[in-house]
């Protein structure tokens, strides 16, 4: 009996068009098919950016210390119309020294699910690449994608914390001289959120010292025609 999920589908092979649906048969005549996230980087829907650009970072907080919404580290933003689907998060923080025993640090990623980055504030424009490389045909962004606000941006409505990683620094002695545990993230989830445009993800890390960092972000756009 077939089940009512898969009535009206009718299986087919495929050499071209849509890949991302089908058994593929390669060169070699051997069938294969791709699980669904590369099935839509294969169609030019996956993008990537780095935050922080080699060796210099990107300071957190909004003073240069604590986290301040409307100064975040790292924003991918979509309008109407494209549904936002973030596959990897990969943030490394750099903690100086302890200043005082309990001092914080943390890594926050949540979402304002109603509304789109405004554009405003001031920040640094990046430009996302293609998960398939550079200068792929048919694959440009529909996202605006910034890093490093130094000026405060519309306070964003954060309706959805995605993941987040905190240390607290306890000492019994001369706080100056006392390393933290790693400040890092790794964001890959097996199920991720289908965030509907106008949608927005903002990326944050600080404390209560000054906690710099890098980020590779990896999300996939689908259009509003993928649903229909």
């Amino acid at each position: 009996m077939t089940h009512p999920a898969l009535s009206g589908i009718t299986p087919a092979l495929t050499t071209g068009g849509d890949r991302s649906r089908y058994p593929q048969i390669d060169p070699k005549g051997s069938t294969h098919t791709k699980d669904w996230i590369n099935a839509l980087i294969s169609e030019g829907l996956g993008f990537h950016t780095d935050i922080g650009a080699f060796s210099t970072p990107i300071t957190g907080g909004g003073n240069g210390t604590v986290v301040d919404i409307d100064q975040p580290e790292g924003i991918v933003s979509v309008a109407d119309g494209t549904t936002l689907m973030l596959i990897s998060a990969q943030v490394e923080c750099h903690v100086p020294l302890l200043a005082t025993d309990a001092d914080e640090a943390e890594i926050i990623l949540a979402a304002d699910i109603a509304s789109a980055y405004a554009d405003d504030g001031t920040v640094t424009a990046e430009t996302p690449v293609s998960l398939r490389g550079g200068g792929v045909s048919g694959s440009q962004s529909n996202a605006t994608v910034a890093s490093a606000a130094t000026a405060d941006i519309t306070d964003p409505v954060l309706g959805l914390e995605m993941d987040a990683a905190r240390i607290t620094g306890d000492v019994q002695g001369t706080p100056a001289t006392a390393l933290w545990t790693p400040l890092m993230l790794n964001y890959e989830p097996k199920y991720p959120f289908q965030l509907q445009g106008p949608t927005a993800i903002y990326l944050y890390w600080g404390g209560t010292v000054a906690v710099t960092g890098f980020a590779k972000l990896s999300w996939i756009e689908l259009p509003e025609s993928y649903f229909s």
